[in-house]
């Protein structure tokens, strides 16, 4: 259980890059009102929490602060029991751990509890950095604890007054579902690495562990993760690396619920090489939503103060792209102006009175001679339609597409809905742009094309006096279009960028689409490119811009090309053009753009720029104030206000409350309730709100007013259908107001009239029996002097009829008295027992039989030689253990089945409600962690899976003993589905990253899926069709899939809009297959037929398992501790049960009365297979085992 050792390693990066100072840490001392801890060597204080702390997977309401540099979750035992001896029993968060002393007056170690906004911003902006991917964090509590000039603990006779100290900050941040341990070391804070112990030196510590963890039987050493190793040298880099992004800080995710795995160190180990590019760090963490570190360590340039060299002269440009033709080299495309059919918000003549609600929400409407304007109010800016606050930082999100040629390929690198994220700090200008997976083949050679993001960054760019960047100007919503001309060799490619305005999240949309071909920049190369300046010159709804631009190559081998390409681009829009103000806008302008980092990562298929981007003057020289250089240190959420020479003031944006310096968002949404009016619902989002309409109720025409809706109608549960009687159809409801009319089996005809079908055709009875045609069905009957149930008849004394009889009958009655060749037919003994030789009567493979008529594996021989089989006679049949008092049979009816905390129970239901009062224990599984549960309608049998000691079991539900079926081999067993027609069991395994198939005793074993997977979890089966589907949740790339029974013609069905699909459930009456999202808090179904997805319920919490029962979805949910119900058609919950045990659930399954209806091709005599029968759509597919040792094995696939 050792955890991972992270070697501390000093970065060599510029001097000029320090470690954070003491003023720098967290404050602290009696100014911040901190308690003192009792000097002293090896003092303790137990300090008891306002909020817990999430440590490992335990919850804390007290923890313990100790001389000797940790804190502890229980009292820790002696020093004596762990200086030198780490890990210790008792769980422990080591700042700096070693034999520490404050007896000597100088020394203190400082703590106090802290909910304030400042504390717990500076711990977000922390916590935030590190984890740039992740969602943004904000903190409810902090416990900071400072431990200040502390000395080792040495002999009373030494002298003290030169002894080495050390300084460190420790800074416990916590959620409701998670907590975070910041540590934080300042320059000249670690003077001494090792402390004495006994009569020998040891190391310091840092790092978390859990402890002594309690078994069933036994205990062992908790997981131990350590920050730093044996080497007291990486305790002296503590000071000097980060994963933080920022020299000297550390952060860790120590604690989550509901569910924890480990220890999660921050994520950027990289650090700028000076102060400007600091704070370009400092805002990255909001610019993308991928888990990666931020800057890798590459070269970086630090450039001179700009200085134009005198005027600057301006050509007009007139922009002709050519067509483009692939695959050879592409020429430019040609684009008319007036081709350019942009689907963009146009003003008309009309009035203010009319049309104004056009106008944004910020901005007032005005009305000309000739129609109307719309202008942003004070404090934001934009083209009116569209308005922001100013200061606020900006957001973009979109696709791309491509199609793009890499150097002399005549195969063109094509990519589709990949994801673009952009981050803008407008008070300075700095602009990040990421584009997720990009293949390596084509992206280092992406690297010169900054000018993928470069629109946003003039969009946004910091204004300098008397000038407006793009958004200003034109607003969100235009089209951009750019041709890129490398040199020499004439490549070309075209960017098209469609910008879609503001979405209901507050970003910036767009649609981008590469194509064209561009030189190759070989695998491993670095680019730089340089500051540079573009000309955009501004025409009635027309923007051009051209540049030329160089940008160095570093290859692997070390030597570096300088290449240029030549830039041009269009921008479109439509612009109010009946207010003659508005079209006051300078015709030219120079955006300037530097600090630009371009890099490709090949590990994580990821491509990122950054640049700072100033708009203003051609020919204006640079302004020294501190607003307009974006060195004003102003919060991200802050406009800069200029002054006389270099004074400015901080002002925050619109929507947040502060100082400038610090601001904090406004919650409008709590300050006043009723700001959305009636029959609606306030979001709060960053620096705004938004207003949605309660269910049953839509916006009217005016935006803002919700008014009803017509509601549909279940025709179906109101009884105005127009079906035949329920005794012979039944009412399907599909959604809205519409359903469709089936009759029931028995029975023929449209649904809405229905007749009953004679089923007593020849060979239905048996032929001593008499068959009776009854209302849509049929019943058989002996005929005098026979006895039987009428499917089988004799003259014997009439007797209850044994397995193997019940099981040759069955095969009997469905194929009639002369079933075809190719079926398996039991044979049973005088007695009724099965033989204990069971032979096929085609192929003619024998095998032997144990009581229960299941093959003994290993036993089976081809045609012409019989194995020696031993007889059954003598033996004892099996004894079950008696029921524990608190473990029940399941009763007749259908019921809920879910696993708890060592325990499988059961809800019955009635119709579709949960008779919660009949909830019990099934099954009692103690230190079994059960993950995911299957029924087998069969044998009532329920089936599960099991992570503690990884395995796949079974039990009846009558009562009885459980048994394992497959021990070997798995690593983390989770979902599992039973194939009830094909007797086959599937399961995913979520370590070992693939599916597998086996028979329902757990032999013949096949791997159907094992590439491109990564957290497989919820599988289905749907055996009458032959489909398999299941969800991957891994975070970076959720999705569900569905492939063939036999694992073929597999293809994804999901993947746009997932978070984390923990629960996956299908329902053959409706074909819907629905699931559960934990990420985006939504239950959805799709047909996939159709592909016709659509929202079921938003807002759940935390589903993880999930079935379906007629016309009810039923989850289990971690934050509820609940089996919740949920009306699909609805669209609503409509109940709940928690178990007595508060404690979370796992996977659920339905255990219905009756098998569901339905045949596939592996029902009958194993479809013919001699192994493996796996159903298709129409037909079967017959494979063997892995490793399998049997010669006699045959596959083959049939469609029919």
């Amino acid at each position: 259980d050792q955890g991972w050792v992270v070697c501390v390693t000093v970065l060599g990066l510029v001097a000029s890059v320090h470690s954070i100072t003491r003023g720098e840490l967290f404050p602290f001392g009696p100014a911040s009102r901190d308690q003192l801890l009792e000097p002293g060597t090896d003092q303790t204080h137990q300090l008891t929490l306002d909020n817990p702390v999430l440590f490992y997977d335990g919850t804390f309401n007290n923890i313990y602060i100790n001389t000797n540099g940790f804190v502890a979750t229980t009292e820790p035992t002696s020093e004596s029991t762990y200086l030198g001896s780490m890990p210790p029993k008792f769980g422990m968060i080591a700042a700096l751990q070693g034999d520490l002393d404050t007896s000597d007056g100088v020394g203190k170690v400082y703590f106090r509890q802290d909910s304030s906004p400042v504390i717990l911003r500076q711990a977000a902006n922390h916590i935030n950095r590190a984890f740039p991917e992740d969602d943004e964090v904000n903190p409810i509590h902090a416990v900071v604890i400072t431990w200040v000039d502390v000395a080792t603990h040495e002999p009373q006779n030494r002298d003290g007054t030169n002894k080495k100290r050390n300084t460190f900050q420790l800074v416990i941040a916590s959620l409701e579902t998670a907590s975070y341990a910041i540590v934080l070391y300042p320059r000249d804070g670690i003077q001494f690495s090792s402390t004495p112990v006994g009569d020998s030196i040891a190391p310091m510590h840092a790092g978390f562990s859990k402890g002594v963890v309690q078994g069933f039987l036994f205990s062992r050493q908790g997981p131990y993760y350590r920050i730093i190793t044996d080497d007291e040298a990486s305790v002296r880099a503590l000071a000097e690396g980060t994963n933080a992004g920022l020299r000297g800080v550390w952060v860790f995710e120590i604690g989550t619920s509901p569910y924890f795995s480990n220890v999660a160190p921050g994520e950027v180990t990289e650090l700028p090489p000076d102060s400007s590019q600091q704070r370009v760090l400092e805002g990255y963490e909001d610019a993308v939503d991928v888990r990666r570190p931020v800057y890798p360590g590459v070269q970086q340039v630090e450039y001179p103060p700009y200085e134009p060299e005198g005027q600057v002269l301006v050509h007009t440009v007139q922009f002709q792209p050519q067509h483009v033709d692939f695959p050879g080299n592409p020429e430019v495309v040609v684009v008319d102006d007036g081709d350019i059919n942009v689907d963009v918000f146009s003003y008309n003549f009309g009035t203010c009175a009319n049309s104004g609600n056009k106008c944004s929400n910020f901005a007032d409407c005005k009305d000309h001679t000739s129609g109307y304007c719309c202008h942003c109010r004070p404090g934001y800016y934009g083209n009116g339609v569209q308005c922001v606050a100013e200061g606020k930082p900006q957001r973009m999100n979109g696709k791309v597409n491509g199609k793009v040629y890499v150097g002399n390929s005549p195969t063109p690198v094509e990519f589709t809905s990949n994801d673009l994220h952009s981050y803008v700090v407008v008070n300075d200008g700095r602009s990040y742009v990421a584009i997720s997976d990009i293949p390596p083949s084509l992206g280092p050679s992406l690297q010169p094309l900054s000018a993928l993001g470069g629109v946003i960054g003039w969009a946004f760019a910091l204004q300098q006096p008397g000038f407006k960047n793009g958004f200003s100007i034109i607003g969100g919503v235009f089209t951009r279009q750019a041709e890129v001309t490398f040199l020499p060799g004439n490549e070309k490619l075209i960017i098209r960028q469609e910008f879609n305005g503001i979405d209901e999240h507050d970003h910036l949309a767009v649609s981008t689409t590469l194509e064209g071909r561009v030189p190759e920049v070989p695998r491993g190369s670095t680019v730089q490119i340089d500051r540079y300046s573009e000309i955009y010159q501004y025409s009635n709804n027309l923007v051009t811009s051209s540049s030329t631009r160089d940008y160095v190559v570093s290859l692997p081998d070390g030597s570096t090309e300088t290449r240029t390409y030549q830039w041009r681009q269009t921008i479109t829009f439509q612009s109010c053009q009946h207010d003659e103000a508005s079209r006051d806008v300078k015709p030219t302008q120079m955006l300037s753009v530097d600090q630009v980092f371009v890099m490709y990562d090949a590990n994580n298929e990821l491509i990122r720029f950054a640049m700072s981007n100033k708009i203003g003057d051609v020919n204006g020289q640079p302004e020294e104030n501190p607003c307009f250089t974006g060195r004003h240190g102003c919060d991200t959420n802050a406009v800069c206000r200029p002054g006389q020479g270099t004074q400015f003031t901080c002002e925050c944006a619109a929507g947040f409350n502060g100082d400038g310096r610090s601001c904090y968002d406004i919650d409008e949404c709590r300050e006043d309730p009723q700001i959305c009016g009636s029959h609606a619902i306030c979001n709060n989002q960053p620096g705004t709100f938004r207003c949605e309409c309660v269910d049953g109720y839509q916006f009217a025409s005016d935006g803002q007013t919700c008014i009803e809706v017509n509601r549909p109608v279940d025709h179906c549960e109101a009884g105005s259908h127009n079906c035949d009687i329920p005794e012979r159809a039944q009412c399907s409801y599909t959604g809205g107001s519409s359903y469709i009319c089936s009759c029931l089996p028995g029975f023929i005809g449209d649904g809405r009239v229905c007749q009953d079908i004679d089923e007593c055709q020849p060979g239905r009875c048996h032929q001593d029996a008499v068959c009776y045609n009854t209302q849509g069905s049929f019943t058989c009957q002996c005929r005098p002097g026979y006895y039987g149930d009428g499917f089988y008849c004799s003259t014997g004394k009439s007797r209850t009829k044994t397995q193997c009889e019940s099981h040759r009958e069955s095969v009997l009655v469905a194929r009639g008295p002369r079933p075809p060749v190719g079926h398996f037919i039991p044979q049973c003994d005088e007695h009724g027992a099965y033989e204990p030789i069971q032979c096929h009567g085609s192929t003619g493979h024998c095998w032997c039989v144990d009581r229960n008529g299941q093959e003994i594996p290993g036993t089976r021989s081809g045609p012409g030689s019989r194995p020696m089989c031993i007889d059954h006679d003598g033996g004892r049949p099996p004894v079950g253990p008696t029921p524990r008092p608190d473990v029940h049979p399941l009763p007749p009816g259908t019921h809920l089945m879910f696993a708890q905390s060592g325990k499988i129970e059961f809800v019955p239901l009635e119709g579709y409600d949960m008779k919660k009062d009949d909830a019990k224990a099934v099954l009692h599984l103690p230190e079994k962690v059960i993950i995911g549960v299957a029924y087998d309608c069969v044998d009532k049998m329920v089936y599960w899976t099991e992570i503690s000691s990884p395995s796949i079991s079974r039990a009846s539900i009558q009562g009885g003993d459980p048994t394992p079926v497959i021990k070997t081999d798995l690593d983390s067993p989770e979902g599992i589905a039973i194939d009830h027609l094909g007797r086959t069991m599937f399961w995913t395994d979520s370590v070992k990253d693939r599916i597998e198939v086996a028979s329902l005793d757990g032999s013949q074993r096949r791997v159907i899926i094992d590439s491109d997977l990564v957290n497989p979890r919820a599988i289905i089966t749907d055996p009458p069709n032959g489909n398999l589907y299941w969800a991957d949740w891994n975070r970076d790339a959720p999705k569900i899939e569905t492939s063939y029974m036999d694992g073929s013609n597999r293809r994804v069905l999901v993947k746009d809009d997932l978070g984390l699909p923990n629960g996956l459930t299908y329902d053959p009456q409706s074909a819907l297959l629905c699931w559960a999202d934990a990420g985006t808090h939504k239950m959805e179904c799709m047909n996939p037929a159709l592909g016709d997805r659509r929202k079921v319920l938003e807002g759940i919490q935390y589903p993880f398992g999930i079935t379906s029962h007629g016309k009810n979805i039923y989850y289990t949910d971690w934050r509820r501790d609940a089996v919740v119900a949920v009306d699909r058609y609805a669209g609503r919950e409509t109940d709940e049960f928690q178990p007595l045990k508060r404690t979370k659930l796992y996977g659920i399954t339905t255990a219905y009365a009756q098998c569901p209806s339905g045949q596939n091709y592996c029902a009958v005599n194993n479809g013919g297979c001699t192994h493996l029968c796996l159903a298709t759509p129409g037909g079967r597919s017959c494979k063997c085992p892995d490793h399998a040792v049997a010669v006699n094995c045959v596959e083959s696939d049939s469609r029919y």
